[in-house]
Order: C-alpha cells, then sequence, then structure tokens
C-alpha cells in the first residue's frame, strides 16, 4: 500500500473486441456452419432452441405419466417439476429437471453456478435432460443425465462449461 502513487491515470492502450459471427451477420456474410450460422448469440435463435428442447422433455415427461410444471420463470434451479403416478398408493417424489437446449454439433453445455448448486441439494431428485436441435428443428434426444455434477462451483464461479459429449455418453432415455 505504500508504494501506491495517487495521480491522474494514462491509457496506453485501448482494444474493442468484437466477435467475429457479429461481423459476419453486420456484413451480411452467410456461413454454411450450422453451429456458427444458428449459434445461440441470436436471441431468438436461442429462444427457439430452448422452448423446443422444454417442449420434447415435456412430451417425454407426460409419456411416462406424469404432471409436468413449468417452473423456469420462478428461477428455482431447475426448469421443470416432474410428478410421477402414484404407486401403490404412494406419490413417489417429484423430478426437477434443468433442461437445456443445444444446437446440433455444439461442443458444449453452460450451467450457471445456481442450477449446479440446486442439482447437489436435490440429489436424486435432480435431472439434467438435454436436447439437440437441428436446423430442421429435429429433435435429438432427451438425454437425462443423472447426478450430472462432481463438485461445486468455486466462490464467484457465475457459471461452468461442461463437455457436451461426455455429457451426452452418461445420458439415459427419459423413461429408464
Amino acid at each position: 500500500m505504500r508504494h501506491i502513487v495517487k495521480g491522474t491515470p494514462i491509457v496506453l492502450g485501448v482494444a474493442l473486441i468484437v466477435p467475429a459471427g457479429l461481423m459476419r451477420t453486420l456484413r451480411g456474410e452467410e456461413t454454411s456452419d450450422p453451429v456458427a450460422a444458428s449459434f445461440a448469440a441470436d436471441p431468438a435463435a436461442r429462444s427457439r432452441i430452448e422452448r423446443l428442447a422444454m417442449d420434447a422433455v415435456r412430451q417425454a415427461e407426460k409419456a411416462g405419466g406424469c404432471h409436468v410444471v413449468d417452473v423456469s420463470a420462478a428461477k428455482c434451479g431447475w426448469d421443470l417439476t416432474s410428478y410421477p403416478p402414484a404407486l401403490d398408493g404412494k406419490q413417489p417424489n417429484p423430478r426437477h429437471i434443468e433442461v437445456k437446449g443445444r444446437v446440433k454439433g455444439a461442443s458444449t453445455v453452460t450451467v450457471t453456478r445456481n442450477e449446479i448448486l440446486y442439482a447437489f441439494n436435490q440429489g436424486d431428485k435432480f435431472v439434467l435432460a438435454i436436447a439437440l436441435v437441428d436446423e430442421n428443428d429435429a429433435i435429438d434426444g432427451p438425454y437425462y443425465v443423472r447426478n450430472p455434477f462432481d463438485r461445486e462451483p468455486g466462490w464467484g464461479v457465475a457459471s461452468v462449461n461442461y463437455d457436451l459429449d461426455d455429457l451426452l455418453a452418461r445420458g439415459e432415455h427419459p423413461l429408464s
């Protein structure tokens, strides 16, 4: 602290970082890469992919006889709460499902700190559901990953990127 000298700041350099995809879009260039073409930097594409993924998971749950409630607007750490049908007069625990929709060909899935912490707090009730969407809106999945995370994020970590192929390798069919 004693080596700090108060004075007027001197700017030595400036950098403006512009994403390459944004520059291609602004120039009107087209790309044949489906990942780059529909990367989630476009809010409309991201919203469409998420909606399609949510619909796919909701349909899979309903096919298993579950009652599904969308809680995504509540920001509780998961998107859907699925109530399985009663077995022998007893109501099984609901599933808390975090839905991740990704464009087919993507390599990572981003999970927020809140979602990871709730996964640990919910234990076996938490499921990470991943649905892959292609350029024709066809769905591959959903794939359910149980106990998807092996450690809590560090202090100050807002989100973590996970390798999509590693998660899918551990995924299973929703009705398993």
